[in-house]
């Protein structure tokens, strides 16, 4: 109904370009795909949709625009953000923990497990029965395989 009243609202607009110019958004789709986005943490400045990645894909756009060689760039974006900013950080002492992180929890997750069931197994020792007691297991079995 409001259609009918209101054209205006069932008219569909076509896709604006991102960019004039085809090689300026090839190497931003280049460059988002090395560069984190710094809301999301686990995608990349590509993949996100975050309003900051936006803004972060616009600045580059605009980095390149100023013929800004990638590096010049990546290493702005080092500058102002950190290592943090790069979906590859390098090999250094301050990110050391980065990559060997995964590594050390699962060490001491296996480790944990290891000491768990080991616990456990010391826990589940075979209980030797006396003469007596064996004779009321025994007496227990059979009235209940003679109940019905």
């Amino acid at each position: 109904m409001l259609m009918l009243l209101f054209p205006s609202l069932a008219s569909a607009y076509e896709a604006q370009p991102l960019a004039a110019n085809p090689q300026v958004e090839a190497r931003l789709k280049v460059l988002a795909v090395e560069l984190r986005c710094l809301v999301c943490q686990n995608q990349t400045l590509a993949d996100s949709n975050a309003p900051l990645a936006e803004d972060l894909r616009r600045e580059v756009r605009e980095m390149i625009a100023k013929d800004m060689s990638d590096k010049e760039i990546i290493d702005f974006l080092v500058t102002r953000y950190g290592d943090f900013v790069l979906y590859r950080p390098p090999w250094k002492p301050t990110t050391t923990l980065l990559w060997l992180g995964p590594f050390l929890l699962l060490g001491v997750g296996a480790t944990g497990l290891v000491v768990a069931l080991r616990r456990r197994q010391k826990k589940l020792t075979d209980v030797t029965l006396s003469e007596a007691e064996r004779h009321r297991v025994e007496q227990l079995l059979s009235e209940g395989a003679n109940r019905p």
